[in-house]
């Protein structure tokens, strides 16, 4: 009777042992991957996308963008179309790999954490150029369940996408129309 006691408490001590983790790590990360071919040449879209100043004149949500500063590094400031500001640091503007990389300092987005590369490389035919945009990032509400409306993962997710999914089209249309 003593083993059998004995191995029921060290299985619900490893029970416990192992189910309280899984309650208490917080939120999961988050990752939306989009992808676009355009008819243009690389060295043409690269120069629209690696303009860190200049966001607006290819994605169709922002109505102005505005650089700035501060110990040598650079920030931009998105105005967006339907209101509202988010705010970016700029980590890296790779000429040679042809890559972006940024993150968000303060937006109105669902998310938070949020980390940035946008690439872009030759394309599958002659002419074209392939750009794959990938984020990286946690939903807006850090702590366990419940998660209050609107600050779920599935809300973060949904955001991005409609971020990169509108971008990443008229980007297409404007490298491919402008000549």
């Amino acid at each position: 009777m003593k083993k059998i006691l004995a191995l029921l408490a060290l299985s619900s001590i490893a029970l416990s042992i192992t189910a309280t983790p899984a309650f208490a790590h917080g939120p999961t990360p988050q990752k939306v991957e989009k992808t676009v071919v355009i008819k243009a040449d690389p060295a043409k879209v690269w120069a629209l996308v690696k303009d860190f100043g200049n966001m607006q004149k290819w994605h169709p949500a922002v109505a102005s963008t505005k650089l700035s500063t501060k110990g040598g590094e650079t920030f931009r400031a998105l105005s967006l179309k339907g209101g509202g500001v988010i705010n970016e640091k700029l980590r890296s503007a790779d000429d040679a790999d042809m890559k972006l990389k940024y993150e968000i300092v303060d937006s109105p987005l669902p998310l938070t954490d949020y980390n940035s590369v946008i690439t872009v490389s030759k394309g599958p035919g002659a002419g074209e150029t392939t750009v794959v945009w990938v984020g990286r990032f946690y939903r807006l509400y850090k702590l366990n369940p419940p998660i209050p409306q609107g600050q779920d993962d599935a809300t973060a997710t949904a955001a991005v996408t409609g971020i990169y999914d509108s971008g990443l089209a008229n980007l297409k249309k404007v490298a491919e129309s402008s000549k």
